[in-house]
């Protein structure tokens, strides 16, 4: 499985994305400049979105691929057309915004605020539309949840309530309609590095610093499998077409005295029923933070602290193996 390997970033990648076809890619990082890439056909670059003037965090694009929203450091979220990376609409906040999510039905977007200063963390339930022309900056809804930062804050499936996951490692469930927090759970001892919901919108998986990732049922917040390894796990994928999850993560060289350097970075596959680890996936030389797996489940990537990221067709073999 030879990856194909996406230069453009100068700073850590922080998130990977795929659009709802798979055909794109999109690659946010700390280097202020999130890029658009072709998922297939050599990876090569189609575009990078210029303006933002701090590192970016979160992304998320439209269901039709015409925009982008981007949450940064620098206190703003915005809007970019995909195709010639026009900045078309721009969020003004407080504090810096660690997740970006648009609901299921694109009227509204989600965009979880930092803890800074005497500024709370906060999840801003904004109007969204397809057309920028119409758009204002208006908030509908606040969620106020815990004291600490927000790693990502998504809508469930039905878009009626929202999921996030935080650095003192709880998992809330909020109704978005009155706001409310109607579930609070903390099954993990370390911070909350990623939440992703399945294809299936049924589960979810958290990837956290204990050095463990855990899938969730989305009804009832129960923990139906935990994933160990012996390192911090910065980001957690479940496969739309296997029984698999994958799990990024690792620490820095000088935390480390007992693995191996190609050990420590690899992207790990797991079998989602039986919870044991089913494989390996080196390549890169310093932590992964993100990883996510194409719409079809035919191919996966992760984006890493190196600034790289790698793009992975799975071949026959991934496919037709047994892994009972």
């Amino acid at each position: 499985m030879r990856p194909i390997i996406l230069a453009g970033h100068e700073r850590p990648v922080t998130q990977v994305i795929y659009n709802r076809e798979g055909d794109l890619l999109f690659t946010a990082a700390r280097d202020r400049s999130p890029m658009v890439w072709r998922a297939q056909q050599g990876g090569a670059r189609l575009g990078t979105f210029e303006g933002h003037g701090g590192a970016i965090i979160s992304i998320d694009v439209t269901a039709d691929s015409k925009y982008l929203i981007t949450g940064s450091a620098d206190n703003s979220a915005r809007m970019w057309e995909v195709n010639g990376g026009k900045q078309v609409f721009q969020w003004d906040f407080k504090c810096p915004v660690s997740s970006v999510s648009i609901s299921p039905d694109e009227k509204h977007v989600a965009f979880a605020t930092s803890m800074l200063m005497k500024q709370e963390p906060e999840i801003h339930i904004m109007k969204f539309s397809n057309d920028p022309s119409t758009l204002e900056a208006e908030k509908v809804q606040s969620l106020k949840g815990p004291k600490v930062t927000m790693s990502r804050a998504l809508w469930t499936g039905a878009g009626d309530h929202i999921i996030c996951g935080a650095e003192d490692g709880t998992v809330r469930k909020f109704d978005v309609k009155s706001g409310e927090e109607i579930a609070c759970v903390k099954e993990h001892a370390g911070g909350i590095n990623d939440l992703q919901i399945a294809p299936n919108k049924v589960h979810f998986i958290t990837a956290s610093a204990d050095k463990t990732a855990k899938l969730w049922d989305l009804e009832d917040m129960s923990i139906l499998k935990t994933f160990k390894t012996e390192r911090p796990v910065n980001s957690a994928a479940i496969s739309p077409l296997m029984d698999h999850i994958v799990l990024g993560g690792g620490q820095d060289a000088s935390q480390v005295t007992t693995t191996t350097t190609q050990e420590r970075f690899d992207s790990r596959f797991y079998h989602k029923i039986y919870e044991t680890e089913i494989g390996k996936v080196g390549g890169h030389f310093g932590p992964i933070n993100a990883v996510a797996f194409s719409p079809d489940g035919k191919q996966y990537t992760s984006g890493g602290e190196e600034s790289v990221v790698r793009m992975h067709n799975l071949d026959e073999e991934y496919f037709t193996k047994n892994y009972n």
